[in-house]
């Protein structure tokens, strides 16, 4: 049997008489990075609460590791697209913020979070606070802090969605890096088609209200990947027509 880290099953949500989710079922291998993309509003959000359980399905289930989703037992970590450090925790006291409310020892939080300073290259920011830092320094630090919490599965809701197009590219490669290093496993949303190609291993395309699961794409380019290069191209494309054709 596959290595299944989370498998979705039978997902169904209603609010009132508004039918959101209807029936998805995927299954996500461990350390696998998905993304997930689908027209406005289609409901990619209330999956993330699903997943969360900030809110609970009207049926079907989110199973990790075999288990229900429960926030108290599995260690979720989340990167979202507002601004989230803390203003008054410097740098290194925000990527250990986590680690301390889930009391790991001292030795080990000071090993994660050196690791995750070095490879997001935050030396020289680490005893500044956030309205020291620009815009995308912080959002490294958030994806630092997400990723420093080393978690059973990592939900990135549009963390990109304000930044300019050079330092997107920046910070999805910072992304990737950590990926690779932690071997995380990865739900990533997002409207942009391009990202979704850069980034993912295996794209989930939802449909419009109420949402089902219309196809997944299997990525399998190598990295770094090329923008430019006509198979992108071509897989940029066929998901463009995909959310647009209905």
């Amino acid at each position: 049997m596959e290595d299944y880290k989370v498998r979705v099953e039978h997902l169904t949500k209603n609010f009132g008489d508004v039918h959101v989710l209807d029936d998805i079922s995927f299954n996500i291998k461990k350390g696998e990075f998905l993304v997930v993309v689908g027209p406005t509003g289609c409901g990619k959000t209330t999956f993330l609460n699903l997943l969360t359980k900030i809110i609970d399905p009207t049926s079907g289930d989110i199973l990790i590791d075999g288990e229900s989703a429960d926030p108290r037992k599995h260690n979720l970590a989340f990167a979202f697209q507002e601004p989230s450090a803390i203003p008054w925790l410097t740098v290194e006291d925000n990527l250990k913020f986590g680690l301390k409310i889930k009391k790991i020892p001292k030795a080990e939080m000071q090993t994660r979070v050196e690791k995750i300073i070095k490879l997001l290259g935050l030396e020289k920011f680490r005893h500044q606070y956030p309205n020291q830092l620009s815009v995308s320094c912080e959002q490294r630090v958030i994806i630092g802090r997400a990723f420093v919490m080393y978690p059973d599965l990592l939900l990135m809701d549009e963390p990109y969605g304000q930044m300019d197009i050079k330092m997107r590219y920046y910070l999805e490669d910072e992304v990737i890096k950590l990926w690779k290093e932690l071997g995380s496993t990865v739900v990533f949303i997002t409207h942009n088609i391009e990202e979704a190609v850069y980034l993912a291993q295996k794209v989930l395309i939802l449909s419009n209200k109420p949402t089902t699961v219309k196809e997944e794409v299997t990525i399998d380019l190598p990295r770094p990947r090329d923008f430019t290069s006509p198979e992108f191209v071509k897989l940029r494309q066929y998901i463009t027509d995909q959310i647009k054709w209905w």
